[in-house]
């Protein structure tokens, strides 16, 4: 429970980055992935597809198996650019650290 918690957490956070930067869009054009389903972790509407080339993985773990998140992001991406979005447990960060 409290692992898919951190997950929509930081999913929940890149979502929301994503629709500042991407300001002129409606919220619902990005939205963050109910957990426990497959595909991206950021959902992309056709508009925010036009502006956002990229395909988001985002993991908030201890120990981050990086090989299998970049086959998760590659395999879910299709004709887009796949983004692993990581974060340790425990560790804060904010927009400056990214």
């Amino acid at each position: 429970k409290s692992s898919k918690a951190k997950g929509r957490r930081l999913q929940n956070y890149v979502r929301d980055m994503l629709r500042d930067i991407y300001g002129q869009l409606h919220e619902d054009d990005i939205k963050s992935q109910t957990m426990g389903m497959t595909g991206e972790d950021i959902v992309l509407s056709p508009a925010a597809r036009e502006m956002c080339s990229f395909s988001f993985e985002c993991k908030n773990v201890e120990r981050l198996q990086m090989w299998q998140a970049i086959e998760q992001c590659e395999a879910n991406s299709n004709d887009r650019t796949p983004v692993v979005v990581f974060k340790k447990n425990g560790c804060r960060w904010n927009r400056k650290s990214i």
